[in-house]
């Protein structure tokens, strides 16, 4: 993998003790998280002692983090990595971003120590990319504060969050059903009652922890708005960004750990006693992935450093954020293809790749809402 014209000697000394962490703490349990569903709490804990939960959302700091992230795809478990890219960037940019002191001092602080886990809860039924339907709503409380009900869904970490960055309705649907005006981010505690969580068996992330989680009658103290109170668009807005950010840094590292199993495939693998890589074709699919691969990993730290400097837009974070997923699809498609019905096993490496890449084009908006920002 190519460097970035940013990163220095200091910066690849980074990137080699990231890796290794993530080697000694992930990669041993990996298989096991897939098949619980979740990973370890203890994990969260071994990981912020290392001080992977803690890095910056912004400034110079963020370039570290752009590190993070793409190490984090090159575990090769998206399931894991979309688990810590929710935790440690996308919910917790909110608290970070918009967050009292007193909210980052109870939420944000913890989470980083690897004490309460955060969760994002913002998907509805019928509310996804259109979020103009949103039906989870707050209503005033006798006594003060809220009380919340309704139904969010594909939750990353949902059975094991400590709190939830919920999006909510709080001023009445009538005057403007369809309207994005109205509506608020609150902290909600998991513990609170009548919070209900149910797990969602995906095709793919399995270890993300993904639930559908349930509002009844939730009461919610006034302080756990975060943020502008019915003005949570633009907040939102500029999560989204990040989000896609994180998710297109994730999936470039993802991508260069598919490269990484291909080419040890086709190298070994061996058909009529030649290797799959003696094959014009093979090297001409391998080369076409790996050119792309250089392509969108430049951008994506370009992408990075514009965001440490505060400069990026939502076209670039777009932008990054199509075409790797979608390049992330196309490497699991020729590793599975190439790996033949070996690959097509449920415990194969290429499948478990190919499941999860698919997921990458859906979650963060889907690709072809992307082209329509775009």
């Amino acid at each position: 993998m190519s460097r970035a014209f940013w990163e220095s000697p200091r910066h690849a000394e980074f990137r080699t003790r990231v890796r290794e962490i993530l080697r000694n703490a992930v990669l041993p349990h990996a298989d096991r998280w897939e098949a619980q569903g979740h990973v370890d709490p203890e994990a969260w804990k071994t990981l912020a002692a290392q001080g992977l939960l803690s890095h910056g959302h912004h400034g110079e700091a963020f370039l570290e983090s752009a590190i993070l992230l793409e190490e984090l795809g090159r575990t090769g478990y998206a399931g894991v990595r979309a688990g810590v890219g929710v935790h440690a960037y996308m919910a917790t940019s909110y608290l970070d971003l918009f967050g009292t002191p007193a909210q980052r001092e109870a939420y944000l602080e913890p989470a980083r120590r690897g004490e309460r886990l955060a969760a994002l809860a913002i998907t509805e039924a019928d509310a996804g990319s259109d979020l103009s339907r949103l039906r989870t709503r707050a209503r005033s409380r006798e006594g003060g504060g809220l009380l919340v009900d309704g139904e969010k869904l594909y939750v990353a970490n949902g059975s094991q969050a400590s709190f939830f960055v919920t999006l909510v309705r709080t001023r009445d649907q009538k005057a403007a059903p369809r309207a994005l005006t109205g509506v608020s981010l609150l902290l909600i505690d998991a513990d609170s009652p009548g919070v209900r969580r149910t797990g969602q068996r995906m095709l793919g992330w399995r270890s993300a922890d993904v639930c559908e989680v349930v509002f009844d009658n939730v009461a919610v103290p006034e302080d756990r708005v975060l943020g502008r109170r019915d003005h949570a668009l633009m907040h939102i807005v500029q999560g989204l960004d990040f989000e896609r950010l994180a998710a297109g840094l994730l999936a470039v590292g993802g991508v260069a750990h598919c490269l990484e199993l291909l080419e040890e495939h086709i190298r070994r693998r061996r058909v009529k006693d030649t290797p799959l890589y003696g094959h014009q074709a093979v090297r001409h699919a391998f080369a076409e992935l790996t050119a792309d691969h250089d392509l969108v990993s430049q951008y994506g730290r370009h992408a990075a450093w514009l965001h440490s400097r505060g400069e990026l837009d939502s076209r670039t974070a777009t932008v990054l954020k199509l075409k790797a997923t979608e390049l992330a699809v196309r490497a699991a498609h020729v590793c599975l293809q190439f790996h033949g019905a070996q690959g097509c096993l449920d415990e194969s490496t290429a499948a478990r790749l190919y499941r999860d890449a698919s997921a990458g084009t859906i979650a963060a908006g889907a690709s072809e809402l992307l082209r329509d920002l775009i």
